[in-house]
């Protein structure tokens, strides 16, 4: 997607980074970024800025897990089969993704 350009006729034009962009940048796909969104209650620029912050943590992609985890049992408790599957879908991409997030046994 392209940026937008602002600014009046005649005078220098700004390129504007677009969520697509921002989306791109941040190691998460757009799925991800709308979960973080929805448990933040954030918009998904805030929330793919959040994401890329925290992937950069030691424990961020574990904390994400931990995201995704709540927003699956959210679906759930809202009786919200298809949103609650595609979270499932969401988070089974994020730990294929980032192999970090996964469950590690008897540590």
């Amino acid at each position: 997607m392209n940026a937008l350009l602002f600014g009046r006729p005649g005078e220098e034009r700004h390129a504007v980074i677009c969520l697509d962009d921002l989306i791109g940048l941040c190691d998460l796909t757009a799925d991800q970024v709308h979960a973080i969104a929805e448990h933040e209650h954030v918009a998904d620029p805030l929330a793919a800025a959040l994401g890329a912050s925290l992937l950069q943590t030691e424990d961020g992609s574990e904390r994400l897990r931990g995201i995704f985890e709540d927003d699956i049992r959210t679906a759930v408790r809202r009786h919200d089969i298809p949103h609650a599957r595609h979270l499932v879908s969401t988070l089974r991409q994020f730990l294929h993704e980032h192999p970090r997030a996964r469950f590690h046994h008897g540590a």
